[in-house]
């Protein structure tokens, strides 16, 4: 109220306001029931989650960025852990389910030391210096490794997929190779010794039908796509490739126009002229010597019936993305005019083939030029295998790109969280304050990821954190929890179960930051929603139906 007794208004009608502690604890327990729930998909006998949208299409996975991605959800502070997921998920490719449920952990220890009235400055503060101590200490925790050397690939790549779909069933292993051959394949080697893995040339190409032990790796480029004419050639050996950004077409006037015709021969020869154009086309591009033409946008009718009578082979309405993998692939420059079109832009392959590939007609590119670019081509009985058979691959994509980006490893099993925590909880001591308190809050929300993996193998939770503990404390510092046989290891890399060093940073770094974002959130103002225009003649029950789809509503 104003002095004179007017009220004052300083948000919309319909605004809705919450602040001081009242919204931090709303903010925390939004983000606490993300992490909650996706906290049974966590490790190797993690659980799958169903999701079906609003048109009812399901997805069956246990990988955390395609959860929290599926999910319509509302709250505006679990919206903040979508994005780290998501930016997980994009940086490093793996721990995004870790990434949530550590943020989770970390939120809920701060909620108790609000509830001790520590200033959520503090906690910020405290939790800052343990992520940075936290980091140094994983640096010096992690062991180097030999990346020439196979086994140390398929080993990372076995514990990347062992909580996945395709690292249980008996493709496993052809699923592994094929993961280490394309990485291979598309690796360069840095002057620094290093490797630069580029994941946008290694595609992965789905077809339904026979099962997953029937994928294979192409050394080439797989187009789902079929040669456009009958009478074209279906197989061509040492291809000269034109990678053509426009239209095999006659230009269409960007005015709407019509044409009077007041004579049949006039009309003829207007059809003849453009006949003419096309033919003058298919020429120009006979001449530099092509004989597999492939292109992003179409290919007219008669050019098609050209290119036949000159042997060769076309494939039109290519995606842009494979547009530039067989450029790279094959040596070609993506030629956008035919007037620019000359020899020395074609690029070359060993074999350009149409084959069958279960129900349906595929081109594939093979022995190409510069064999940086190669294609998984997956079978599965449906497409929701397929789908979740795909994240899989991605998923160990990442993991061994990671290890060849920085090739140190550290154990696995919650190993290297057991082992922070028992560093951070000394660390802490030395520190002092209340910030000490903030700083062993953060040690013991790492210890939730172990304690999630324990549980999740059907042991007992603390028992097994104590037994983590004390070997911790007497030097084991990559004793671990075996999930698939239930029991606590003394050294998780001698059981071949390790993760490559950049991904535990980047989850450590991901949920510290979503954390403290949180935790800097005093106040939360809402518009009121846009007022939905009433049908006349329904009932609400009614309208509602009508809306449809299904909502995860916080």
């Amino acid at each position: 109220m104003a002095a004179t007794g007017y009220p004052v208004l300083i948000l919309k009608e319909g605004t809705q306001r919450t602040y001081g502690r009242e919204a931090l604890r709303a903010n925390i327990l939004a983000a606490r029931v993300l992490a909650e729930m996706l906290k049974s998909s966590l490790g190797p006998r993690g659980l799958d989650k169903m999701l079906v949208d609003a048109f009812g299409d399901i997805t069956v996975t246990n990988d955390g960025a395609t959860i929290v991605k599926e999910m319509e959800i509302q709250h505006p502070a679990a919206k903040l852990l979508v994005e780290v997921a998501k930016a997980q998920d994009a940086e490093v490719g793996d721990g995004t389910t870790s990434v949530v449920v550590l943020a989770g952990a970390l939120l809920e220890k701060a909620e108790k030391l609000l509830d001790e009235n520590l200033h959520p400055t503090i906690i910020i503060e405290g939790y800052t210096k343990a992520m940075e101590e936290a980091l140094r200490l994983v640096d010096e925790a992690a062991v180097p490794v030999e990346v020439e050397d196979d086994s140390v690939l398929r080993r990372i790549a076995e514990t990347t997929l062992a909580s996945k779909f395709v690292g249980t069933g008996p493709e496993r292993d052809k699923i592994i190779s094929m993961v280490i051959d394309a990485i291979r394949t598309v690796a360069e080697r840095r002057p620094d010794g290093g490797y630069e893995v580029d994941l946008d040339y290694v595609k992965i190409e789905k077809k339904k039908g026979g099962s997953l032990l029937d994928s294979k790796l192409v050394r080439g480029i797989v187009l789902d796509k079929e040669v456009v004419h009958p009478a074209m050639p279906k197989r061509v050996e040492n291809a000269k490739i034109l990678v053509l950004d426009a239209p095999l077409e006659v230009q269409k006037p960007e005015l709407t126009t019509k044409i009077r015709v007041t004579d049949i021969e006039k009309l003829e020869s207007f059809l003849e002229e453009e006949t003419r154009m096309l033919r003058d086309m298919v020429e120009k591009i006979a001449a530099t010597g092509a004989n597999v033409v492939i292109t992003q946008k179409g290919i007219d009718e008669v050019a098609q019936h050209f290119l036949a009578k000159k042997g060769i082979l076309a494939v039109r309405r290519v995606k842009r993305s494979d547009i530039e993998k067989v450029a790279k692939a094959t040596g070609a420059k993506i030629v956008t005019s035919l007037r620019d079109l000359k020899p020395e832009y074609l690029g070359y392959a060993e074999l350009v083939e149409e084959r069958k590939v279960g129900e349906d007609k595929m081109v594939f590119i093979e022995g190409a030029k510069n064999p940086k670019s190669v294609t998984i081509l997956l079978r599965g009985a449906n497409d929701m295998l397929l789908d979740e058979a795909e994240r899989n691959i991605k998923d160990a994509l990442h993991g061994l790109r990671n290890i060849l980006r920085e090739p140190k490893i550290v154990g696995g099993g919650g190993a290297v969280e057991v082992e922070l925590a028992l560093k951070l909880k000394e660390f802490a001591r030395t520190v002092g304050g209340k910030q000490q308190l903030a700083i062993e809050a953060y040690a013991e929300a790492l210890e939730t990821i172990p304690t999630v993996l324990a549980e999740s193998a059907g042991m007992d939770a603390l028992e097994a954190l104590l037994k983590l503990r004390s070997l911790h404390s007497q030097g084991y510092k990559f004793a671990g929890v075996n999930v698939l046989e239930g029991k606590i290891e003394e050294d998780m890399t001698k059981i071949n179960v390790y993760e490559p060093v950049l991904v535990k940073k980047q989850v450590i770094k991901s949920a510290s930051e979503a954390a403290i974002s949180i935790l800097k959130i005093d106040d939360v103002i809402a518009a009121a929603p846009p007022k939905k225009k009433e049908k006349k003649g329904k009932t609400g029950e009614e309208e509602e139906e009508e809306g449809g789809g299904s909502k995860f509503e916080f």
